[in-house]
């Protein structure tokens, strides 16, 4: 193979000195394709040939052959041993210093090729090559030759973005060659010099930075003429991007210095001194606070400078002067618009405003009153790219006024934001009145931007635009009707179109329908797809406004009658087309469903011909998907279309569907029927039916809980709709359901299906479906025979009773109560029957008997039982746990179906048996969990409450941890029962001396909180922080179940202390800090082992900081919580796992913040990335330090997602070393490859 390769390249070579420039072209070619395979092997001598002939060939006469040969440099520096790339740099340095122009040019281009591919991962060839090159790069700049200090500049500063750490020693020879350059007289080299300075002072030391800014602002102060005011604010400016957070010693000076540049009569100088101040801004925003307002002033002053032009004559007649523009500026001989550089000032105003806003979210209040006004007067600029600014920094500013889900919910919160809220409310009118004319503006840029804006506008006041559709409807209808309009500017404006309808009550757009209509109509024929596409869009929704059948629709007079026809065909047209894009055939669909359903009654005589076609698109497997959920719309329309022509087709179909391996379509088939069954069950034969869910029995399985449900929904339609449909295929999907029941995932909401479909069953009456019959199936894997209520035969269950998980004993259980809530004469002689001779079976039975009593308990009073209490608390002293734990469920559970009887027996038992408390606890725990969750159940329990109060508050000291934990929910979830009196209490115990009582009360309050409207909210929002301010308390236990109820409280509902943030944050950042009166030492044998148990305290505090991201990071100062997020990356293993979460979930949050601490963020994840375990490490070990890696790599493709993140040299330099390190690279790849797709599962559960 070696052999063959040599000699391939021996006879490339030889070609490549040959006189036909064709011939030395191929073989350059082939060169390059050769050396791109990581097959390839070169020997010594190969290698020195190769690199000499490819050398050589860079002074070929044809540039061809040249430009090829400097692309075969970035594969060849990945191939050939150290020495030769020494000598690839060499010589191209010296060709750098050439007087030949094009042999300059190509070797700089090269020079760039080898510093872009140079592995920077190698041990010594990156700091041998920065080595050669920086010496003559460093001579190369002081030369005069403009062209050489150009291109070398170019080099300098690609060398040292990629590799500025080697270059730390020859710091001092750069900035010698380089601060000179700073006076030149040629603006392209000042300029380089400014990107190359930038790069160098990431990883200056601070003598040197200090040095080089120190200059620059002794500079400014005594400057040696104009030209160097500018060069050195636009340095300032780049050193801030690039390193910024090491200029916030320098702000102050600098700061004085742009304020009064920036009022020299210079506009270009403005320019500077305003992209300076954006940059401080952005990278330097605590240091830059005291100045934010001469910044604001500064920028609102130079956002109207436009000494050339006079808006005045605008003012008159606003919606005409664009189109007068053109002339106004012909007219004027002395003035030209190539001479005006203000619009350039105007620009950098609106974006360093737009950066203020952005990271200025504490004042937005302060912006709407005093930037607002001042922005919405400015949306008449005439220069586009500088409205368009104006308009961005607009957008920026409702970004941060968008109300948070929780906020706009809670009635008691809305007074928290309604200041920016209300001013914005306020200045609607001004905002709509400076827009409507910019709508019917020539610019497309700007029409773009309106819709933007707009768009933005109903995301931060939902339905806000309503009094002002007179005014916007007709900016849509021009840019919709437009000959000039792009295909963006259409598919933008359908696109608002459709966010407006969706966002107002249908009513408000009757007056401008016949407006409307057509021109999505004429859109949906659009011969580009993609407008098609969005038109259909359009006109579903506009099919819900002409005539909405929602309950709560308003009444109106509106003709809804007179623009059916017109939708409806003009639908039709594009759903008979089948030669359209897939995009459109599915619209089209799904907007004559929505036609059918709400306008069906209107189009009886058309059905004959549209119903049919939904048929054709359903039986084609490209479109039968949006066919299914089309049909769905029809079948749930509240007007009751007929469907008799096709439902004899549909239902066999819908069955077929039923066995593809298709998820979405398996979801939505099984809803349709289900639809179908519960409103046209009268309009076919029961046999029609079971051709479907003949079907459904494979899909009852735990593998998919929610395609399980769908299909035990549906069973439970037919059964109680169509029960002859079950005639002969009971016992298949029986056989399934059964299996289900039997699963340890079956729980929520599916396991609540499967007693629906059981209470559905017993009620059909059918043959094999009778209540004894579903009892013995479901007691037959426990029990086997003995258990009986008819024989095991009649059963037809195994004779072998199966081991199951003790999730199955609780569904079992309570499907047996669900069927025997059908039968309420069998409750208690079943109970009597499986509570004798209780303690002569095994474990397994006991556990699912007392389950079972339970579970009939709750729903029938069996005090009558007399035997039932002293048996199951007898079990109470089983030696398995499991037993213990049934008892006393069993017990609590058997309490709500006959409170009188056994509450008094439960809180008698807790007193006399301390043994036994923890369990009895347990009970009392499930009774008043079952009893609070409804009102009849709380009228029951109130008369008990002070007993049972005064019952738990002796056992709030008790020596067990466990027992302390349910008595502390025990008395949360009672406090809910009666908080006016109970709260109070509450508080009062939280001033004990006790430690442990504290703890407990402190714990309680926790499960006050949920995430539902309570009547206790408004209570616990007065006096929440009297419990969180046991943050401050001496012993750490309390301060750590605090951390546990803060988070709680951020989670369910941060309404409660979305006030008190600013006084608990400190004490919540305080807990994460390792203290080391808290870390002792114990001997374990010859061994000392380190205890840290302040450990459990940071990682409630770490995961209440994680529950912040998600719920009250606007109250947050993002800047303080990153550096405790940082610290927490060095932290103990558990305490990284969760900060890593957080980088991730930060990184999408405030990218921009994130952004300024990229390179601390990299640094900490590369340690991880890079950390090897000691070689004699224990198994457990390796998988921890695995588990890092891969949590660490989670954070760092979420931080490379970042907008400008690819920017960062650290986080390039750490992405390059992950893909040439294979372990790293595999799980990087994976990791990626793992959020693409889960991404596209979510939109998958979404349709669904």
């Amino acid at each position: 193979m070696a052999s063959h390769q040599y000699h391939q390249i021996a006879n490339l070579l030889e070609k490549m000195t040959s006189t036909d420039k064709d011939f030395r072209f191929m073989a350059t070619n082939d060169l390059m394709t050769e050396l791109q395979k990581d097959s390839i092997i070169l020997d010594d001598e190969s290698e020195k040939k190769v690199v000499r002939m490819v050398l050589k060939l860079l002074e070929d006469k044809n540039g061809e052959v040249q430009n090829l040969a400097v692309k075969c440099l970035g594969p060849l520096v990945n191939k050939v041993k150290e020495i030769q790339v020494e000598t690839i740099v060499d010589s191209l340095c010296a060709n750098m210093m050439s007087n030949t122009e094009q042999l300059r040019d190509i070797s700089s281009i090269g020079l760039k090729t080898v510093i872009a591919e140079l592995p920077q991962s190698s041990n010594s060839l990156a700091p041998n090559v920065c080595q050669r090159i920086t010496g003559k790069l460093s001579t190369a700049i002081e030369k005069e030759d403009v062209s050489v200090k150009l291109e070398s500049l170019d080099i300098l500063a690609d060398l040292l973005s990629r590799f500025g750490e080697f270059l730390v020693p020859f710091h001092s020879t750069i900035l010698k060659a380089l601060m000179p350059q700073l006076a030149s007289s040629r603006q392209a080299v000042r300029k380089r010099t400014i990107v190359a300075l930038s790069f160098l002072l990431i990883q200056a030391n601070s003598n040197a930075y200090n040095g080089v800014i120190d200059h620059l602002l002794d500079g400014l102060e005594n400057p040696p003429n104009p030209a160097a005011i500018r060069t050195y604010i636009q340095c300032l400016a780049s050193i801030c991007r690039q390193a910024g957070h090491r200029l916030c010693n320098h702000i102050d000076r600098s700061m004085l210095l742009l304020s009064q540049y920036s009022q020299r009569d210079d506009d270009e100088l403005r320019e500077f001194c305003l992209q300076a101040c954006e940059a401080f801004v952005m990278r330097c925003p605590d240091a830059i606070n005291p100045h934010i307002p001469m910044i604001l002033e500064l920028c609102l002053n130079y956002i109207t400078y436009d000494p050339n032009y006079n808006y005045e004559t605008d003012d008159g007649d606003t919606g005409n002067a664009m189109d007068t523009e053109d002339d106004e500026y012909v007219d004027s001989e002395e003035y030209s618009d190539d001479d005006d550089m203000s619009w350039k000032v105007r620009r950098a105003a609106a974006k360093c405003l737009e950066v203020l806003i952005s990271t200025r979210q504490e004042l937005v209040e302060d912006f709407y009153r005093s930037l607002s006004p001042a922005l919405i007067a400015r949306f008449k600029e005439r220069e586009e790219n500088v409205k368009s600014d104006i308009f961005h920094a607009y957008v920026a500013l409702l970004k941060n006024t968008r109300l948070t889900d929780d906020v706009a919910n809670d009635h008691d919160s809305m007074d928290q934001v309604s200041g920016p809220t209300s001013l914005l409310i306020e200045q609607l009118p001004l905002i709509v009145k400076a827009i409507q004319p910019l709508m019917r503006e020539k610019s497309m840029k700007t029409r773009q931007d309106c819709f933007l804006l707009l768009r933005e506008l109903l995301n931060s006041l939902p339905g806000a635009l309503g009094p002002y559709l007179d005014s916007i409807v007709p900016g849509i209808s021009y840019s919709l009707n437009d000959k000039s309009s792009t295909s963006n500017m259409k598919i933008e404006s359908l696109g608002f179109l459709y966010s407006l309808l969706q966002g107002h009550p249908p009513h408000v757009f009757h007056p401008h329908i016949p407006l409307l209509v057509p021109l999505v109509v004429t859109s949906v024929f659009d011969p580009f797809y993609k407008i098609a596409t969005e038109a259909l869009l359009v006109l579903q929704q506009l099919v819900k406004v002409i005539r909405p059948l929602e309950p709560n629709a308003a009444k109106s007079d509106f003709d809804a009658p007179s623009f059916v026809g017109q939708v409806y065909s003009c639908t039709l047209q594009k759903l008979k087309v089948t030669d359209v894009d897939q995009e459109v055939k599915e619209r089209a669909i799904a907007c004559m469903g929505q036609i059918i359903a709400n306008m069906g009654d209107m189009l009886q005589n058309e059905l004959a011909v549209c119903l049919p076609i939904f048929m054709e698109r359903l039986k084609n497997e490209v479109t039968r998907l949006s066919s299914v959920k089309a049909l769905t719309l029809i079948a749930a329309s509240s007007l009751r279309i007929d469907l008799t022509p096709i439902l004899h087709d549909v239902l066999p179909a819908l069955g077929t569907f039923l066995r593809k391996n298709h998820r979405a379509l398996k979801l939505h088939s099984l809803d349709l029927i289900n639809k179908i069954v519960i409103n046209y069950s009268s309009n076919f034969e029961a046999n029609l039916l079971q051709t479907a869910i003949v079907e459904i029995p494979p899909l009852i399985s735990d593998s998919d809980l929610h395609v399980a449900q769908y299909s035990l929904t549906l069973l439970s339609t037919v059964a109680r709709r169509q029960p002859q449909a079950l005639v002969g295929i009971h016992e298949q999907f029986l056989r399934s359901v059964l299996i289900l029941v039997r699963s340890p995932l079956l729980q929520g909401s599916a396991l609540n299906c499967t007693l629906e479909l059981f209470q559905a069953l017993v009620q059909t009456q059918l043959s094999g479906l009778d209540y004894h019959s579903l009892v013995s199936k479901l007691m037959a894997p426990v029990l086997g025979g003995n258990g009986d209520v008819k024989s095991r035969a009649t059963a037809g269950a195994p004779s072998e009773v199966v081991q199951l998980h003790k999730q199955a004993y609780h569904s079992s259980a309570k499907c047996i109560a669900a069927l025997t809530q059908q039968c309420p004469q069998v409750a208690t002689p079943l109970a009597t029957k499986l509570i004798t001779d209780l303690q002569k079976r095994n474990d397994t039975e006991i556990i699912f008997c007392l389950l079972t009593i339970g579970e009939i308990g709750r729903h029938f009073d069996l005090s009558s039982i007399q035997v039932l209490p002293q048996t199951i608390i007898e079990c109470f002293g089983a030696t398995s746990e499991d037993v213990k734990a049934a008892a006393s469920h069993a017990l609590g559970a058997v309490s709500v179906g006959s409170l009188q009887t056994y509450l008094p027996l439960i809180l008698h038992e807790i007193e006399v048996q301390p043994k036994r408390q923890y369990l009895l606890l347990h009970s009392l725990k499930e009774v008043i969990s079952s009893l609070s969750v409804s009102p009849s159940g709380l009228a029951q329990l109130l008369p008990s409450v002070p007993s049972i109060w005064d019952q738990l508050f002796k056992h709030c000291e008790c020596s067990e941890e466990g027992s302390r934990n349910v008595v502390a929910e025990c008395l949360g979830k009672l406090v809910l029962v009666n908080p006016d009196e109970l709260l109070p209490q509450l508080q009062q115990a939280l001033r004990s001396e006790s430690a442990t009582m504290r703890t407990v009360v402190v714990s309680s309050v926790k499960f006050t909180i949920s995430d539902q409207p309570q009547p206790i909210d408004v209570l616990l929002k007065q006096n929440i922080g009297e419990f969180l301010f046991a943050l401050r308390d001496p012993e750490p236990q309390v301060r750590r179940v605090a951390l546990v109820a803060f988070n709680s409280a951020v989670h369910n509902k941060p309404s409660l202390v979305r006030d008190l943030l600013p006084t608990l944050l400190p004490w919540l950042y305080s807990e994460t800090k390792v203290k080391s009166e808290l870390i002792r030492e114990v001997e374990m044998g010859p061994f000392k082992h380190t205890v840290d148990d302040g450990l459990d305290i940071r990682k409630a505090a770490f995961e209440c900081m994680y529950t912040l991201l998600e719920q009250g990071l606007d109250r947050v100062d993002v800047m303080q919580f990153l550096d405790h997020v940082q610290a927490g990356l060095c932290d103990h293993y558990d305490i990284k796992m969760l900060t890593y979460l957080m980088t991730a979930r930060l990184a999408i949050l405030c990218p921009d913040k994130v952004l300024l601490r990229l390179d601390q963020f990299i640094q900490q994840l590369r340690d991880t990335c890079t950390h090897k375990v000691k070689a004699n490490s224990v198994k457990q070990e390796y998988e921890k330090q695995d588990e890092l890696k891969r949590s660490a790599l989670r954070a760092v493709s979420a931080l490379s997602q970042i907008p400008k993140a690819n920017k960062n040299q650290q986080l390039v330099d750490f992405l390059k070393s992950i893909k040439e390190t294979p372990e790293l690279n595999k799980i990087f790849e994976y990791i990626q490859k793992d959020s693409i797709t889960g991404s596209s599962d979510i939109i998958v559960m979404d349709q669904s």
